[in-house]
């Protein structure tokens, strides 16, 4: 099992920049795939950005370029810098794990965190 806290959500003018924090604990396995989700009022959860084992990462194409998704496997935390924030990026943002904490994405996440608000005015 795995336990995900998120942090560093708030609110930012368009055009600036927050990053986000997601602390995994609870298992001393460290290299396995992560995402970022988002979920806007009346919309369906999308994916964001994922990260595997090995570091290879994927994007959805309206972050790429300004979204840059990473992890610290020494400190078990994943992160998300978001730069150029624009009204559209406003959403609910959660993290998540793998399933089976496999080291390879299979997009099927089944430990979330809680999640942490993102406004963009």
């Amino acid at each position: 099992d795995v336990q995900l806290v998120e942090s560093g959500g708030g609110s930012v003018q368009a055009g600036g920049s927050l990053r986000l924090s997601c602390a995994a604990s609870g298992n001393r396995y460290s290299r396995y795939c992560m995402g970022w989700f988002r979920q806007a009022p009346g919309k369906e959860r999308e994916g964001v950005a994922s990260i595997d084992g090995d570091g290879r990462t994927t994007y959805t194409d309206s972050v790429k370029g300004r979204f840059t998704i990473s992890k610290d496997n020494a400190n078990n935390t994943l992160y998300l810098q978001m730069n150029s924030l624009k009204p559209e990026d406003t959403a609910t943002y959660y993290c998540a794990a793998d399933r089976k904490l496999r080291r390879y994405c299979y997009s099927t996440f089944g430990y979330w965190g809680q999640g942490t608000q993102v406004t963009v005015s």
